[in-house]
């Protein structure tokens, strides 16, 4: 909440994304413009976010030309949108390659006018290095984004959260968890894994399979599908938006297009409602059809009857895509990259094709206990983490616990405090305002305008309201664009530092 960069991390389960929702919720009351992103699609459903990709306006470039800095300089949705925002969260941070948060960076300076970091965003960067890296194409080398130059420039703070809230504190499989962070998995670990190779669930057990190819999951769940008695009942996304804008958000879901079901389907819920009993991984079988609902029993016995769920893809405050679908997909088998995020009763592992470090740590984390844990197979990458994040880890350790020593919880009255108004309504300074309808009167007569031309009272007010201070803080009122700002920003810039100097 001071406006400091902070790089938000922790182990799975930690509460990375309930803190930073908690923080999100905050910053908007106290009137800030934030922008939460993520560096996957399937990643940002779970914050209710887009990619950072799509945000940033910069899609699939894998590098910056001038041509492409000139034609990005002159958009002016984007201009809008970077001057716009106060804060830019992104999430699952460990998959972003380094050279795109350099590009990033490169482009909020050149939109925002600005040489700071970010021009001068508040930048926060949540997720677990240990976690799955960028995919590398055609290279072993991995591009971490805490190797870039922007990194460096953040002077990121570093807050470090420790708890625990997937597994319990005195299982094995969270101690396991933490050797692996450490570097310290010995033979009674190896001993451990090989014990859970040995067992089966019974036939009774609902478990999830995860495995690292998307061949065998598809597999798996069609045979499985195919080889239930009952009918099978087809669901369909129903979309709106641009076509491209679809294609984007549907990237992002792991709701399919069509989602076909029968009694005694395994499925699992791939959206949050708290209300309705569900969360994202939520395990349960198909038992019956309300019509065209399905009706789901939850591991834990409940009964829902499944609507169908909206997801939006919301840009510059509007939303330029939505799909309604049933918040469900087959779960006897999923790959690991999709499993993040996701928290699981049971599940058997088949890490025999693991084939980056850091996936079988994945995997593993999204147990909530070592019961529920069933290996069906397991090779020698399979408990690798990558041996450089071991000292950063160290470091950002110590350091969180540095600045957890000085720095205090913000109370919520000071949070309350910070917004100025009722939302909704503006803070107008009358007197300014005043001024401000004045020069426009005397600039409408003087260029034979009509004085909404130049601007309306709507943007007057906002005006009148934020006291902007520099050309880019006036672009991101609405009203503006760079044409009038270069018009008449000169103009109202100088009005708003007189009254400020007399006030």
């Amino acid at each position: 909440m001071s406006g400091a960069n902070v790089f938000l991390t922790g182990a799975p389960g930690a509460g990375k994304t309930y803190v930073l929702n908690q923080y999100v919720k905050r910053a908007e009351r106290a009137g800030k413009k934030v922008a939460v992103t993520a560096s996957t699609g399937i990643a940002a459903t779970h914050i209710g976010g887009t990619t950072i990709h799509a945000w940033s306006g910069l899609g699939i470039l894998d590098s910056l030309s001038p041509d492409d800095l000139k034609r990005i300089g002159g958009n002016e949705r984007l201009i809008k949108r970077y001057n716009g925002t106060d804060v830019l969260v992104i999430d699952e941070i460990s998959m972003l390659h380094g050279a795109r948060l350099d590009m990033i960076n490169e482009v909020a300076k050149v939109l925002r006018g600005s040489d700071k970091a970010f021009g001068g965003l508040q930048v926060i960067l949540v997720g677990d290095l240990y976690q799955l890296p960028p995919v590398s194409r055609g290279t072993r080398t991995l591009d971490f984004a805490h190797l870039s130059q922007a990194w460096s420039e953040l002077d990121l703070q570093i807050c470090y959260i420790t708890e625990q809230h997937r597994q319990a504190g005195n299982d094995d499989l969270l101690s396991l968890l933490e050797a692996m962070r450490g570097g310290e998995v010995d033979e009674s670990y190896n001993t451990l894994l090989e014990d859970r190779l040995q067992q089966t669930p019974d036939k009774d057990t609902v478990l999830t399979r995860l495995f690292a190819h998307n061949v065998d999951v598809d597999s798996i769940n069609q045979r499985h599908l195919a080889a239930l008695p009952s009918e099978a009942r087809e669901f369909h996304m129903q979309t709106k938006g641009s076509k491209a804008k679809i294609e984007q958000l549907a990237k992002s879901l792991l709701a399919p297009e069509v989602l076909e079901l029968r009694e005694g389907a395994e499925v699992m819920f791939v959206a949050n409602n708290f209300a309705e009993g569900f969360v994202n991984g939520s395990r349960g079988r198909v038992i019956d059809f309300d019509g065209d609902k399905p009706v789901i029993r939850l591991l834990n016995g409940r009964k829902i009857t499944v609507e169908p769920h909206s997801w939006s893809l919301n840009e510059d405050g509007r939303i330029r895509a939505e799909i309604s679908q049933l918040p469900l997909r087959l779960a006897w088998a999923i790959t690991i990259h999709k499993s993040q995020g996701m928290s699981l009763d049971a599940a058997q592992i088949d890490l025999s094709r693991a084939f980056t470090p850091g996936m079988g740590y994945v995997a593993l984390s999204r147990v909530r206990s070592l019961q529920g844990l069933y290996l069906q197979g397991i090779n020698a990458m399979a408990l690798a983490m990558h041996p450089q994040i071991h000292d950063l880890d160290r470091e950002l350790r110590e350091a969180s616990s540095q600045l957890s020593g000085v720095v205090l919880d913000i109370p919520d009255e000071v949070v309350a405090a910070a917004t100025s108004t009722p939302s909704g309504n503006l803070n107008v300074d009358e007197l300014l305002l005043r001024k401000l309808k004045q020069w426009r009167f005397e600039r409408a007569q003087a260029d034979s305008k009509p004085a909404y031309i130049i601007a309306h009272d709507a943007t007057l007010q906002a005006v009148a309201a934020a006291k902007p201070t520099t050309p880019q803080q006036l672009i991101a009122l609405p009203g503006f664009g760079s044409k009038k700002v270069e018009t008449y920003g000169p103009d109202i810039l100088a009005i708003i530092s007189g009254h400020d100097s007399k006030s």
